[in-house]
């Protein structure tokens, strides 16, 4: 059995090292899909060798030395290779010391090897549902039934997704590029999606025992500040990072000591960061002083801001907020703004009003599975005395809750109920 400390050693440097080493093996192949497959296997030969061994000095060295092994020998076994292929396997051959400075021929801005991957993993060539998922599994590590839940699809239609998309771009030949001008605009909107479902995964975990995992809120957020950097006359850049600061401001006073949720209107809301607060507003006004209130990001970061404004919960403008969400569902029909306008209805014209426009949800096929539609069902039912029908509601969610703190929140409402 594997050493608990060695296999968490090597689970951290792997997450440090991979996306260099995705994007170094990435520019040698010019073949994205295959360099991911051996930083898989670079990490799989580390899982096998470190617990005999010991970690490295620098394990990211032996890394990178075990993923270029894994690469010239993949160059060697394929025979009908073409000629660039055979030079490539000569380049690796080389010592270390004697390989091109590739950092420095980049003509580069974006001066992040994560955020380079993203966006070449997100090329017009593929379609943007398949650019995100693709991204999100490949680059980002989230797992094909967290991307699932993002997209509120099955696993086996996204998992089947991402593969087609390794093969559209193996078989396009695309290279590790850095994209200027009109190409970089062209994938502007799919690397911000990725962005937010990174965020998004990280402020409410699909899986596992904690409710949220900060160090995915935090790399959204790293990455959301260099968009703003190099893209500083998009609009949509500056929404998406304003949304993610309002809502990272809350996450001290999202849990209790034990982990357990705490619901918005429950919360202490001396714990919300002010500071994190200010720099959100701050982009939020950035984004509208560019002409961008009406965008995607922009009018979510809005909603966010009446919250983050309101020092109670009595304070809450709701009734602005019922139209933010209005304005969002006409840009953007989904059965998920839909959901939350519901919520916020149910505040602004009462519990009835917000009842009525989940009844419309509840055969929406993208939702059979979402575990919030009867969590905010049994919600608005307990406000309106339907205690019964409440808890059952709330059982039903908790069956579909995939988080276990979500789930023990949710039982936890239908037991004080019974």
């Amino acid at each position: 059995m594997t050493d608990p400390g060695v296999e968490r050693t090597i689970l951290a440097a792997w997450r440090i090292e991979q996306p260099r080493l995705l994007a170094n093996l990435a520019r040698m192949l010019r073949d994205v899909p295959l360099a991911e497959e051996l930083v898989q296997e670079a990490l799989m030969a580390a899982l096998e060798t470190w617990p005999r061994t010991g970690p490295p000095d620098r394990p990211g060295a032996w890394l990178m030395a075990t993923a270029k092994r894994r690469a010239l020998d993949h160059l060697r076994r394929d025979r009908m290779l073409a000629r660039k292929h055979r030079a490539l396997a000569r380049t690796l051959e080389v010592e270390e010391q004697s390989m091109p400075d590739f950092d420095e021929a980049l003509d580069d801005d974006i001066g992040d090897e994560r955020l380079r991957l993203i966006f070449t993993a997100c090329h017009p060539v593929l379609s943007r549902e398949a650019r995100a998922a693709l991204t999100l599994r490949m680059i980002c590590g989230l797992t094909t039934e967290e991307i699932a839940r993002a997209f509120l699809q099955t696993e086996m239609a996204v998992g089947q997704r991402i593969t087609r998309a390794k093969r559209t771009l193996s078989d396009s030949g695309l290279s590790y590029e850095t994209p200027h001008g009109e190409a970089r605009a062209a994938r502007m909107g799919s690397v911000l999606e990725v962005v937010y479902l990174i965020f998004n995964e990280g402020y409410a975990a699909t899986r596992g025992g904690d409710w949220m995992r900060p160090q995915l809120c935090h790399e959204a957020l790293r990455l959301g500040r260099i968009l703003t950097a190099i893209a500083p006359r998009e609009p949509e850049a500056y929404g998406l990072l304003a949304l993610m600061e309002l809502n990272a401001s809350r996450a001290a006073a999202r849990e209790d000591a034990e982990g357990r949720p705490i619901l918005l209107m429950d919360q202490d809301r001396q714990r919300w960061d002010l500071l994190q607060i200010r720099r959100g507003l701050l982009a939020l006004a950035k984004a509208q002083a560019l002409g961008g209130s009406t965008g995607l990001y922009a009018l979510q970061a809005a909603i966010v801001a009446c919250h983050a404004r309101a020092a109670r919960p009595e304070a809450t403008d709701w009734a602005r907020i019922s139209e933010l969400y209005r304005q969002l569902a006409a840009r953007w029909p989904s059965p998920v703004v839909e959901l939350n306008r519901a919520i916020a209805v149910g505040f602004a014209e009462g519990p009835a009003a917000g009842l009525a426009i989940v009844e419309t949800l509840r055969d929406d096929p993208a939702l059979r599975r979402y575990h919030l539609l009867p969590s905010v069902r049994g919600d608005l039912l307990y406000r309106l005395g339907r205690l019964e029908e409440a808890r059952a509601e709330f059982l039903r969610g908790a069956a579909l809750a995939g988080n276990e703190r979500e789930r023990a929140f949710l039982e936890g409402r239908a037991t004080a109920l019974a």
